[in-house]
């Protein structure tokens, strides 16, 4: 893209419609960075999601994960999980109260571990295709679309 020397709007903060890039953005999010700089974080905690990002002032109250995120480490964990119980299982014969202790242990940490990751790249996703807010603001939006005359026929 050719530097015509207009302001595009990146250093306001405005969406210059612009189509982002799905993979980067995923690999940042899942870094836990800002998908847009790939620099700030984007929690401020362990799971609470910041405002914006310290470094390039991207909006994040945006995002609207909910409950993704959960459903994606369940899914990951148990997938990864149960064929190694059952290995261990049937190649060891472990005691009961030892296999249980070891996998709740291992089942924690993986889930603890992965929580965080795949509730960054499902803000990363979202911030990509332009979903919840991330794209422009609707109120310019409107004011952009056409007017077909729809109301009319409605009433």
């Amino acid at each position: 893209m050719a530097d015509t020397g207009k302001d595009t709007g990146k250093d306001a903060g405005v969406d210059t419609g612009e189509e982002r890039a799905l993979w980067p953005a995923l690999k940042r999010g899942l870094r836990r960075r800002c998908p847009n700089c790939g620099t700030g974080g984007i929690f401020r905690g362990y799971l609470k999601v910041r405002d914006h990002c310290p470094v390039c002032e991207e909006a994040l109250y945006h995002q609207r994960a909910d409950d993704g995120p959960a459903y994606l480490t369940i899914l990951i964990v148990g997938h990864v999980m149960a064929p190694l119980i059952l290995g261990v299982y049937t190649a060891l014969r472990p005691d009961p109260l030892i296999m249980a202790s070891v996998f709740s242990v291992g089942t924690a940490a993986l889930s603890l571990y992965l929580l965080p990751r795949l509730k960054g790249g499902m803000i990363a996703f979202q911030w990509a295709k332009r979903m919840h807010g991330f794209g422009p603001d609707p109120v310019e939006a409107e004011l952009e679309m056409p007017d077909t005359g729809d109301e009319a026929a409605a009433e």
